[in-house]
């Protein structure tokens, strides 16, 4: 996966795209099909740039529901070139600033605070080198659930080591420290979740080995979480655990804002404000 010319790549990226816009429609269809009432995303279709030249851009899904208070799963595809003050902190870019990235991402904020929350992205890059990055991580809500052994994170790890054990025995426990690793707060010394994975610049050299990998990313999560809603969204609650819920949330906001480098590269590509901030929770508290 090297080279970054006008037709190196014209088959991956097209392959990548189609993907990520299949996996979104499955996951839309998925969290579509919890909601009791009917409600459905909302759809939004934008463009980056000022639309005088073509710069890619994507779809923004939206629901807002009663088992789903706030869910978000976004595609893009963006391409042009990097700013000068940016270029330098992308690898690949410094010398040749064009880029080209697609991908997909979800964040689903549960209005039951036994429901946790959950985001997931995989995303392609391509520079002066192409690679594929992502992941999937989860967040209790509540104390006596932010830990190892709580049944939701035995099984959203369990679905992620499948999927990495399928492609390398050395992918989950490489992934699941970065993502332990990248999903922390230094300011206040913990983590954000209980974890899952993460991965960035994965290229063996076998794109075709790297893209499955990627796909099976986006299907464990697709596999794992929606079910784990499903056993937690009726789940008796009350005001203590209301608050408990809204206060965590604002780990979540803290971490996004401070540390995610998805969002920063969001912003400084020109990408979507609505879609890149959607990731903030609907409601939050800091006591």
């Amino acid at each position: 996966m090297t080279g970054n010319t006008e037709t190196d790549w014209t088959d991956q990226k097209q392959r990548a795209a189609a993907w990520f816009r299949e996996l979104r429609d499955r996951l839309c269809a998925s969290m579509e099909s919890l909601e009791p009432d009917g409600t459905t995303f909302e759809r939004d279709v934008w463009q980056r740039g000022d639309g005088v030249e073509d710069l890619g851009g994507g779809e923004m899904s939206m629901l807002h529901g009663t088992v789903f208070e706030k869910a978000g799963v976004h595609i893009s595809t963006v391409f042009g070139e990097f700013s000068e003050q940016f270029r330098g902190q992308i690898e690949g870019a410094s010398d040749d600033p064009r880029f080209w990235a697609s991908g997909i991402s979800v964040i689903a904020h549960p209005r039951n605070p036994h429901a946790p929350t959950a985001h997931m992205n995989t995303r392609m890059v391509v520079t002066t080198k192409g690679w594929f990055g992502g992941g999937g991580d989860l967040t209790p809500m509540l104390k006596d659930q932010r830990h190892a052994n709580y049944p939701d994170t035995v099984d959203f790890h369990k679905a992620y080591q499948s999927a990495c054990d399928a492609h390398d025995d050395a992918y989950y426990s490489d992934f699941k420290e970065k993502c332990d690793s990248y999903f922390f707060l230094p300011h206040r010394n913990e983590t954000r979740g209980t974890g899952g994975i993460f991965y960035d610049h994965l290229n063996t050299g076998d794109w075709d080995k790297d893209f499955a990998f990627t796909q099976d990313v986006g299907r464990a999560f697709l596999n794992v979480y929606p079910d784990i809603i499903a056993r937690r969204k009726d789940t008796p609650y009350d005001d203590a655990d209301r608050e408990a819920q809204l206060v965590q949330r604002g780990r979540y906001v803290e971490f996004n804002l401070l540390y995610d480098r998805g969002t920063t590269f969001g912003l400084k590509t020109g990408g979507n404000v609505n879609s890149i901030l959607s990731s903030m929770p609907p409601a939050v508290r800091w006591p």
